[in-house]
């Protein structure tokens, strides 16, 4: 494995990321299993894992603790905060002061640690000021509790904006972006990948797979849906016009991949692992099986003419259904239209 600098912070990350979300009721019930994923990653070189407060309630960080009871030293730990923990009290989310200074501490507690790594903003926030999480994430810093802070599914001008609020109220800055990565989700190639690259941020991307289309298991022929609850079951609707395009290029891929002597799930993560801008690639595991067919594209490099062939199946910055861009479910909400 080899490794990469995570933004200008001088820490080195694994270019796969072992992400969490699957483990707990969300995906893997099995506690055990979920553990010895982990420890598989681990052994495999792996250094990097990310989690979240809001993976199946807290479960997920739970595990995550449980596996790194020995091995915390030697890895980089990410957890993040913002979604809602509680649907009766609408301050248990969110990105005020009064919550992150709540939150940090249940996932302290959950992950068994004390300090995380990297802490990060799930979601930008419409009506929370950015000083103000800045702020808050800020003291937590100098406290020792978390070492760095980043965003996710932040857009190129919020980025910039968080950037010029670090620096004008000399707080700390977001050294890394979590935004969606695949062959079918290319949209950050316009804007947030740059934005990211000139401000000298990590980037660890997420859904390589882009929820499962590209894992294999979505086909013309195929009536599956999600494989886990946690996502829309809109975005499997296979009547859809946009994810009829989808199934035309997943078809398109698997043939590439097939003549590349790859598997789809190997063609797609190295596509995302070797872009330029791009730090480290969140793998979602469930199953060890599924470990095993992500790790192989770490050390795959897709030469050039497999590359412009990816680009003739879905162009640069496309993404084939907007649905699943993270951006814009605020601004493009009816009430922010012109109609």
């Amino acid at each position: 494995m080899h490794y990469r600098p995570l933004g200008r912070t001088g820490v080195k990350v694994s270019p796969l990321c072992l992400g969490a979300m699957m483990f707990g009721p969300w995906g893997n019930e099995d506690e055990a299993d979920s553990i010895r994923i982990i420890h598989r990653a681990l052994d495999a070189g792996i250094n990097f894992v990310d989690t979240a407060d809001v993976y199946s309630a807290g479960i997920s960080e739970e595990i995550v603790g449980k596996a790194l009871k020995d091995r915390r030293e030697n890895v980089v730990l990410a957890t993040k905060f913002f979604m809602p923990m509680s649907q009766d009290d609408p301050n248990q989310r969110g990105g005020s002061r009064r919550w992150i200074i709540r939150e940090v501490e249940n996932s302290l507690k959950r992950l068994g640690t004390e300090y995380i790594d990297l802490y990060q903003v799930h979601r930008p926030s419409a009506d929370t000021d950015i000083s103000e999480t800045l702020g808050a994430l800020s003291d937590l810093v100098r406290q020792g509790k978390i070492r760095y802070i980043g965003s996710s599914s932040y857009s190129g001008s919020q980025i910039v904006e968080a950037q010029w609020t670090s620096r004008e109220r000399r707080l700390e800055r977001f050294v890394t972006e979590q935004p969606p990565y695949s062959i079918l989700v290319r949209g950050i190639e316009e804007d947030v990948l740059p934005t990211v690259r000139r401000h000298g941020m990590g980037t660890l991307t997420y859904s390589p797979l882009a929820g499962g289309w590209l894992s294999g298991r979505y086909r013309k022929d195929s009536s599956s849906g999600p494989a886990s609850a946690a996502r829309p079951q809109a975005r499997f609707d296979m009547t859809s016009p946009a994810n009829q395009r989808k199934l035309d290029a997943v078809e398109q891929l698997a043939v590439l991949a097939d003549k590349s002597g790859l598997t789809l799930i190997e063609l797609a993560v190295a596509f995302v692992v070797h872009h330029p801008g791009v730090t480290s690639a969140i793998i979602g595991p469930r199953t060890m099986e599924q470990l095993d067919a992500f790790l192989p594209a770490a050390d795959v490099a897709l030469p050039a003419d497999v590359l412009d062939r990816i680009d003739e199946i879905v162009a640069p910055g496309v993404t084939v259904n907007p649905a699943d861009n993270s951006y814009g479910d605020v601004e493009l909400q009816a009430d922010q239209r012109r109609r």
